[in-house]
C-alpha cells in the first residue's frame, strides 16, 4: 500500500495494482501515469471507483506491455485508444494520449493520438481533472492549477471554455453536474461559454446526457446542479420542462414559486433517503428525479379562478404523462420511468386525509396504487410541504403520520402490500363453469373491490358473493 509523498493530504494512499502497472509500463519502455477522477479523488480524501490511466503507447503496445500481467484485457474501446484491464478484482482502463474532437454536425469524436502528457492533459475537461500521477515515481503533474482550484472549490477548464466545450459539448452536462456532486463554483467564463453554447448539447446521444443527468441528481448538492442547468440553458434542452416551472409564477404572486419549490422538495426528499439497510438507501434517483418532476403539470393546469385564485386541476395527471415522455426521450429504461411517473401521478393523493380522514377501503386502495413505491410515495408526500406556515406544516405532518400508523395496523391485519381479490382467476373459472374470456376478468375485478371496500372475508362466503353477482349479469 504507497503513500504519497509531500503535497498530499496525510494518509493519502495508492493500491498497489497502480504501481505495478506503472512498473511493468516502465519495463517496456513507456509512460504511464494515472490521470483524472482517481487523483481529484485523492485530494479529496476518497477512493475513486474507476483507476484511469493514460499512456504513449498506442493500444498495439498497450496490449503486449500488460501481457503476462493482466488477467484479461478487452479492446473495445480500441477506436478511441482505451484498452480494458482486468487484475484480480481491478479493473483498470489505460488510454493512449489523445485529442479529440466534435465535429458541429456528428455526435462521434474525432480521435488523433499524442505523444506527450502535457497536450494529454490540456484537453480534459476541468482543471481538476486535468492532473496526473506519473507512475512509479508518484510525481504530481497539475500544470493547469487543478490543486488550488479544487480547494478554492472552483471549476474551470484548462484552455478557453468555448475550446473545450465544442471539442465535447457533453462537458457542459459536466459542470453542472461536479457542481452538484462537489459543490464547485463554476467560473464566470465557464458559466458564460454553457449559456452561449447550450443549444450544442443537441448533438449528444441522449444516453450520454442521461448517465450526467443521472449523476448530478443523486450528488450531494443535487439543487444547486439543477439551477446551473437552468441558468445557462442547458435545461432547456435537457429538462425543459424545468424551466418551464418558472412560468407558472404570476405577477401578483397569488400562489407559490413553483420552479424554487420544486428544488426545495428535491433537496428535502433526499434528505429522507435512509441508510444502506433502510427502505429507501439514497441517493435514490427515483426519489429525487419524482421531487423534481412532480409539480411539472402546473405550467399546461394553471387557471385564474373567479376572485383571483389560481388552481393546477389534475397537474399530477398531466405531470406523470409529461414525466414519461421525458424520460423515454433520455431512453430512461421502463422500470425507472414506470416508478418515477408513478409517483408523480400519486403525489397528491394524500391532500384531504387530514380533513376528512379516509376509510379503512381508501388506506388500502393508498396502498395498493402505490405497490413497491408507498416508502418512496411517504418520503415525497412529506417533502411537498414546504409552507412557511407552521401551524399548516404542523396539521399536514401530524395528519401523515397517522396515515402511516393506520397503514401498519390495517398491515397487522391483513396482508396489505399483496391485496387479491377473495379467489383467484381458476376458482373464478370453476365455480361458474367458464372458459378463460372478459368474463372472467369482470369477476376478477368486482371481487378485488369487494376486497378494497370491505376487506378480507372467507372463502365461502366470497363464493357465494360471487354467484350472487354472477346471476345480476344475466
Amino acid at each position: 500500500m504507497p503513500y504519497l509523498p509531500a503535497g498530499f493530504p496525510d494518509g493519502a494512499w495508492v493500491p498497489d495494482v497502480v504501481i505495478a502497472l506503472g512498473e511493468q509500463f516502465t519495463a517496456h519502455g513507456h509512460e504511464l501515469s494515472l490521470v483524472g477522477g482517481p487523483v481529484r479523488d485523492l485530494f479529496l480524501g476518497r477512493s475513486s471507483p474507476d483507476l484511469d490511466f493514460t499512456t504513449d503507447a498506442d493500444p498495439d503496445q498497450i496490449i503486449a506491455a500488460v501481457s503476462g500481467f493482466a488477467d484479461a484485457h478487452w479492446d473495445i474501446g480500441r477506436d478511441f485508444g482505451t484498452i480494458g484491464i482486468r487484475k484480480g478484482d481491478d479493473i483498470l482502463e489505460v488510454t493512449t494520449y489523445r485529442a479529440e474532437a466534435y465535429d458541429p454536425e456528428s455526435r462521434k469524436p474525432q480521435v488523433s493520438f499524442g505523444s506527450r502528457l502535457e497536450d494529454d492533459l490540456v484537453r480534459r475537461d476541468f482543471t481538476v481533472n486535468a492532473m496526473a500521477l506519473r507512475l512509479p515515481s508518484l510525481t504530481l503533474v497539475d500544470p493547469h492549477g487543478g490543486v488550488k482550484d479544487l480547494v478554492a472549490k472552483h471549476l474551470r477548464t484548462p484552455g478557453a471554455p468555448e475550446d473545450s466545450f465544442s471539442d465535447d459539448p457533453l462537458r457542459m452536462m459536466r459542470a453542472a453536474r461536479f457542481a452538484a456532486q462537489l459543490g464547485l463554483d463554476v467560473a464566470v467564463e465557464v458559466r458564460a461559454a454553457m449559456s452561449a453554447m447550450a443549444d450544442r448539447l443537441e448533438i449528444v446521444s441522449a444516453e450520454r446526457v442521461r448517465e450526467e443527468l443521472v449523476k448530478l441528481i443523486t450528488g450531494a448538492h443535487p439543487r444547486q446542479g439543477v439551477d446551473l442547468m437552468v441558468e445557462t440553458g442547458l435545461a432547456d434542452v435537457v429538462l425543459p420542462e424545468i424551466p418551464a416551472l418558472r412560468l407558472a409564477d404570476d405577477e401578483h404572486h397569488r400562489h407559490k414559486d413553483v420552479y424554487q419549490h420544486s428544488l426545495q422538495v428535491l433537496e428535502q426528499a433526499a434528505d429522507l433517503e435512509t441508510d444502506a439497510d433502510g427502505p429507501v438507501p439514497g441517493p435514490d434517483f427515483v426519489l429525487r428525479f419524482a421531487a423534481l418532476m412532480h409539480d411539472v403539470g402546473k405550467p399546461r393546469t394553471r387557471r385564474f379562478e373567479p376572485g383571483g385564485a389560481v388552481s393546477f386541476r389534475h397537474h399530477d395527471v398531466v405531470g406523470a404523462k409529461m414525466t414519461r415522455r421525458r424520460m423515454q426521450a433520455l431512453r430512461f429504461d421502463k422500470d425507472s420511468i414506470k416508478a418515477v411517473s408513478r409517483l408523480v401521478e400519486l403525489h397528491m393523493r394524500f391532500y384531504g386525509y387530514g380533513d376528512a380522514g379516509w376509510s379503512d377501503s381508501a388506506v388500502r386502495r393508498y396502498v395498493t396504487d402505490a405497490g413497491d413505491q408507498l416508502e418512496r410515495l411517504h418520503r415525497l408526500t412529506r417533502s411537498d410541504v414546504t409552507t412557511r406556515n407552521r401551524k399548516k406544516a404542523a396539521r399536514l405532518d401530524r395528519a401523515y403520520d397517522d396515515l402511516e400508523q393506520r397503514i401498519a395496523e390495517l398491515a397487522e391485519q391483513e396482508e396489505l402490500a399483496r391485496i387479491r381479490p377473495h379467489l383467484d382467476g381458476e376458482q373464478i373459472m370453476e365455480i361458474l363453469g367458464i372458459s378463460p374470456g372478459p368474463d372472467v376478468g369482470k369477476a376478477y375485478r368486482f371481487l378485488l373491490e369487494h376486497r378494497m371496500d370491505h376487506g378480507p372475508i372467507p372463502e365461502d362466503e366470497a363464493e357465494q358473493l360471487l354467484r350472487q353477482w354472477w346471476a345480476e349479469q344475466e
